[in-house]
């Protein structure tokens, strides 16, 4: 009886804390604002929001996109460069085609993925790269804060690779071990750092948002 009750207790409150997720979820402002604005997700803002900012994104502009699903952020990428501006986008899970961006499939952390990359540019830069990579959050911060840092070092590393001197880079990283040893070898490649906190950000996540202008020769 004590087991059966201790398990009811548990399934109760995981539906609780489910249910509450999602009415949180539905009942956000920006899910609600993307949906009546075509976005594929809420995550637009947060690029909107420093788009508006920073003026990151110009018309003709080659960009490259990791951790694109579903497609938020490359989609405000495409509208913003334009017809005459590239969009290279990559996630491990699927995602819909979009007009203006070219897409790979795969897990970035493998060197296949990388190299694919590397090939749609053809020895070409890129004047953008931007990360709104994260790992599956298991919730135990000692396992999730060092995948997620190693996620945003190989940004860093494909930054370092492809951009042009005086390129830019923005990458989510989470506040925690490693972000200040991060942030300090963003201020030794890029002529300025900024941090950003979107309003799209929800306020409990320890989300940020760095901003690398101008890549060092």
């Amino acid at each position: 009886m004590q087991s059966s009750s201790l398990e009811e207790t548990i399934v109760a409150k995981r539906s609780g804390s489910s249910g509450g997720w999602l009415k949180e979820h539905f009942d956000d402002h920006y899910v609600k604002q993307s949906q009546k604005d075509g976005y594929r997700s809420r995550a637009c803002y947060k690029l909107l929001e420093i788009q508006q900012k920073d003026r990151l994104i110009k018309p003709g502009m080659c960009v490259v996109d990791l951790g694109a699903a579903p497609g938020g952020w490359s989609q405000v990428a495409a509208e913003l460069v334009g017809d005459n501006g590239r969009v290279l986008a990559s996630d491990i899970l699927p995602m819909d085609s979009l007009a203006g961006v070219e897409f790979v499939q795969g897990d970035f952390t493998e060197q296949e993925v990388f190299d694919r990359l590397m090939a749609m540019l053809a020895g070409g830069q890129a004047d953008l790269v931007i990360s709104d990579m994260a790992p599956n959050m298991s919730g135990m911060r000692d396992v999730d804060q060092p995948k997620a840092m190693y996620l945003c070092e190989l940004a860093l590393d494909m930054a370092d690779q492809v951009l042009r001197p005086g390129g830019d880079f923005v990458v989510k990283v989470f506040q925690g071990e490693g972000f200040e040893t991060y942030l300090a070898s963003l201020r030794e490649r890029f002529v300025k750092v900024l941090t950003r906190k979107p309003a799209a950000s929800r306020p409990r996540s320890r989300e940020v948002y760095l901003l690398g202008r101008g890549l060092k020769a």
